[in-house]
């Protein structure tokens, strides 16, 4: 009986999987997966952080540090997915189709599941951007000050990047 209604449960998360794609190739056990992993890793450092008697205020999240990791997402998540120096990283789940913009790679996800799944994730500087400034986040739990050492270095590299764009094309506008 309970293997029954295992199997009809089954049968229709299939059906309705199949539904949603629309004959697509979305991995929904894929982002099931790699969401399923993500609240499991935040539950771990949860229980981590209680377990070693820190809390959130430990932390003291002002309006400096929430600019800082705010900049520091932004920069680490667009190496991690765009830089050529991080794309032995991506490798597995990608294949390279050539350059983007200044300093970034573009690059086709490819295998299915969650192969696929994982590809999608490491090369959108957006989806990865929401496991950055968790551990960042963790980081001002765990180790405020080196945490808030490496933002400021990733946060003046974004600033950088900003003005190098910037005088480049004050440079052409000036042709």
């Amino acid at each position: 009986m309970a293997e029954d209604t295992t199997d009809e449960i089954k049968e229709t998360l299939h059906q309705e999987a199949e539904a949603y794609r629309n004959d697509s190739d979305q991995p929904l056990g894929g982002y099931t997966a790699m969401a399923s992993g993500y609240l499991a890793l935040v539950g771990a450092g949860l229980l981590a952080a209680r377990a070693s008697r820190r809390d959130g205020a430990s932390a003291n999240v002002g309006p400096w540090d929430l600019a800082l990791m705010a900049l520091t997402t932004h920069k680490l998540s667009r190496t991690l997915a765009k830089d050529a120096v991080t794309s032995p990283l991506r490798a597995l789940f990608t294949r390279y189709q050539g350059v983007s913009a200044p300093a970034e790679l573009a690059e086709e996800v490819r295998g299915r599941g969650g192969r696929r799944a994982i590809g999608e994730l490491i090369t959108c500087p957006f989806c990865t951007a929401q496991w950055v400034a968790t551990a960042y986040a963790f980081g001002l739990v765990f180790a405020p000050r080196v945490t808030r050492g490496a933002g400021a270095v990733f946060s003046s590299v974004a600033v950088s990047d900003w003005l190098q764009l910037a005088y480049v094309r004050l440079q052409k506008a000036q042709e």
